[in-house]
């Protein structure tokens, strides 16, 4: 049913908002102190949802109701400090609180018109962003929902570029016939790189993938010869490991004949915010970058930076004019995929100045420093810890696949962690992640006195 309108009505959403913050604090209030991982009986009562569409509308507090009271239980506590899986950061208050006064301003965010307040402020987050990553400050900055999204956009603007410099307008004249346009990747490369590739329309087999070493790391070695013709893709922080490749000799070989150089960053960028940044030394001379922010910025979910150096590029790539919304080709509808679209900057923004540089770096270093004590612990476990751990990644292998993979099974299972199974070289591993502010010290122990357990054959009721 609409909601009712006049004083009835506003007094009705306001109950109802108050409601929705009450149980929304009373879910954070208790982080800490439930499963991680919902238990079977919770899961299944998601069923309680499989309704049929109702006729006539139910009541809005009902339904709030309903959602926290079954859906809260079945919730994964990702949002804590002992989640360590799939590089998720729990969300910092101040970001957290931002997007709630986004929300509640309800602006369209494509460009200044549908609302200068958002406008102003991803001014000011993209300028920060460069700022704080040290990339080339007259880039492009879109702010999109996932790296995967913004590769999507990089690397349509890179085909932009480099058929525009073989004298082929893609936007006007298509695919057929164009020219063919190289891409050369890591091995290695994230699935999200992947799957961009495929949507673009580059087939997976006519892509040149370039072996890797022991490390995950592109072999400059192996790199074929390069021309203007040619999309480059690099990893700042491979999945598993952590690593980065060596760009510093890759460009050596490959910039200036290359017709374009994109950086998977998603969570190792924001290195380059810390004391690691060596391990992106020569990661500027590149043309376009993606980042997360729900990664290591602890942003709420549905947050990602496209970063492109050539905004002509963007903007002929990404343009999105209408008779009814035109702009200067720098709104956030020209460098996104996204016409309609929510303001995703503000959290980047709210989390930036309440971090501030220092921040951030302390963020990236605390995360360093207890993927480096979780090591040494899993270690003195018996654990093999397959990685170097160069950064936030631990990648860790028990003395079997079988056991590998049965250790994995348990921890999921018992509530008080959780973190996924992976391969690595064709092998069963499992690797944790830690990116989140919530996690402490005492966190990363008690994971490793768990594994230690589990690792002896004892069980851990939840």
């Amino acid at each position: 049913m609409l909601p009712s309108r006049g004083d009835a009505g506003r007094a009705e959403e306001l109950a109802l908002l108050r409601d929705a913050d009450r149980r929304a604090r009373d879910y954070v209030e208790r982080i800490g102190t439930r499963a991680v991982y919902p238990a079977p009986e919770d899961v299944a009562a998601l069923a309680g949802f499989d309704e049929s569409l109702p006729q006539h509308g139910q009541d809005a507090a009902a339904t709030i109701s309903m959602l926290d009271e079954l859906g809260s239980a079945a919730a994964v506590e990702s949002n804590g400090g002992r989640y360590f899986g799939y590089v998720v950061g729990a969300t910092l208050p101040a970001a957290a609180a931002a997007d709630r006064i986004a929300l509640a301003w309800d602006n369209s965010a494509s460009a200044p018109l549908g609302s200068p307040a958002t406008a102003a402020i991803e001014s000011v987050a993209a300028r920060w962003m460069l700022d704080v990553l040290d990339l080339p400050r007259d880039s492009a900055v879109g702010f999109s929902t996932s790296a995967g999204a913004g590769t999507v956009a990089a690397l349509a603007s890179a085909r932009q570029h480099v058929l525009a410099t073989l004298g082929w307008d893609v936007s006007r004249d298509g695919l057929f016939g164009a020219p063919r346009v190289r891409v050369v990747a890591s091995e290695l490369a994230h699935v999200v790189v992947r799957k961009a590739l495929r949507v673009l329309g580059f087939g997976l087999d006519t892509v040149e993938w370039v072996t890797t070493d022991e490390h995950g790391r592109i072999d400059p070695a192996s790199l074929p010869v390069v021309d203007s013709s040619t999309i480059v893709i690099l990893q700042a922080g491979e999945v598993n490991t952590g690593e980065f490749d060596p760009f510093d000799e890759v460009m050596s070989r490959v910039r200036a004949d290359a017709g374009w150089i994109h950086v998977d960053g998603a969570f190792g960028l924001w290195a380059r915010a810390s004391r690691h940044r060596a391990l992106t030394s020569g990661i500027e001379l590149a043309d376009s970058w993606t980042v997360d922010g729900h990664k290591w910025l602890n942003t709420p979910y549905d947050s990602a930076v496209t970063i492109i150096r050539d905004r002509d590029a963007a903007a002929s790539a990404l343009h999105s004019d209408a008779a009814y919304s035109t702009s200067t080709g720098d709104a956030q509808k020209d460098l996104t995929l996204e016409f309609s679209r929510r303001a995703r900057g503000i959290p980047i923004w709210a989390a930036l100045r309440t971090l501030g540089r220092d921040g951030v770096a302390e963020l990236v270093e605390n995360a360093t420093d207890t993927a480096t004590r979780i090591a040494a612990g899993l270690r003195s476990a018996g654990y093999t810890v397959v990685n170097r751990v160069v950064l936030n990644q631990v990648l860790v292998r028990a003395g079997s696949p079988e056991e590998t993979q049965r250790i994995v099974a348990a921890a999921q299972a018992s509530g008080a962690t959780w973190f996924g199974a992976t391969v690595w070289r064709g092998e069963p591993a499992f690797r944790i992640s830690v990116s989140s502010w919530r996690t402490r010290p005492e966190d990363a122990d008690a994971l490793v006195e768990l594994l230690r357990s589990l690792r002896d054959g004892e069980t851990r009721p939840r």
